[in-house]
């Protein structure tokens, strides 16, 4: 690359770049979050939990892109999810999407200079573990990024050390205190198909072959999605503890000649089937959380 074009790169990773778009949102918003939440596939639901809402489309935001995946809003959401002041992201951008990863992150880096110490991401996933089930929700403990694999990470380029060092650990990325409380949360409701796993992230948007998801499966892979691991490198990175996970909406196909033929809309579906449980999830881990200081 050369040196014009890796500074036009760069600088769209630049503080000032981040502090414009935070200072437009602050002087539309009174609330400052404590909390960053990022809605996945058929998850959007979440965003009904939030007291005194206060919403600004993400065609009004400087710098931020659109999403383009059904089911996605394409709005920023403020409000208090019981006692705690939040910021929900009603729709994610996925590589996939044509977006360079320091796009997909972009909102991540806003939401820090907008105050939030935690980051809550969720997502639709694939099941490759064949214990689990359709509906099954997975507390993601680690990550394989297989588009880092590839040479694509959002921490690419220039470093500016106003968000974090550039070389950064990314072992025990998910905050183990939250995904105790968690863990506990599910048991205090009497979930059913809650599940600890890794998740995989590929680029998509085409689904996994056989051959695919058995080589996933030998790398220790349980579920395979999109989305969330680039935006929690960039969370690390700045400093955000993380929380995450995974809704199962599909099996991955594992065997040749099967007719397990998966579709978009019964992703949606899923989603939608398991949005209740999902929401009384959310609303006592917050106030789990809240209780425990943990966030």
């Amino acid at each position: 690359m050369c040196e014009k074009s890796c500074v036009a790169f760069c600088k769209q990773l630049t503080l000032e770049d981040v502090e414009k778009t935070a200072n437009f949102l602050k002087s539309k918003v009174d609330i400052q979050p404590r909390i960053g939440i990022i809605c996945g596939t058929g998850l959007a639901g979440i965003t009904s939990l939030l007291n005194n809402p206060e919403v600004i489309p993400y065609a009004n935001i400087p710098y931020f892109p659109i999403a383009t995946v059904a089911g996605h809003g394409n709005k920023l959401i403020f409000g208090y999810l019981g006692p705690t002041p939040v910021v929900c992201m009603q729709g994610r951008f996925h590589f996939f999407e044509g977006y360079p990863l320091w796009q997909v992150v972009f909102p991540v880096r806003v939401m820090k200079l907008l105050g939030i110490s935690t980051l809550v991401l969720t997502n639709g996933a694939g099941s490759i573990n064949n214990s689990y089930a359709v509906g099954d929700i997975m507390f993601i403990k680690d990550h394989i990024n297989l588009v880092n694999f590839g040479g694509m990470n959002p921490l690419q380029g220039y470093n500016d050390e106003s968000f974090g060092q550039r070389f950064v650990p990314m072992n025990e990325v998910y905050d183990l205190n939250i995904l105790k409380i968690a863990k506990t949360t599910a048991k205090e409701l009497r979930m059913k198909g809650i599940q600890e796993g890794v998740y995989a992230c590929v680029g998509g948007p085409s689904f996994e072959t056989v051959a695919e998801a058995k080589a996933l499966k030998v790398l220790g892979a349980d579920v395979v999605g999109t989305s969330t691991v680039h935006e929690v490198i960039a969370a690390k990175h700045c400093g955000l503890k993380c929380f995450a996970f995974s809704l199962i909406t599909t099996k991955c196909p594992m065997d040749y000649g099967g007719k397990n033929t998966i579709m978009h809309e019964d992703i949606l579906a899923v989603g939608k089937s398991r949005e209740a449980e999902v929401l009384r999830f959310m609303q006592r881990l917050f106030a789990n959380l809240a209780q425990q200081n943990a966030a």
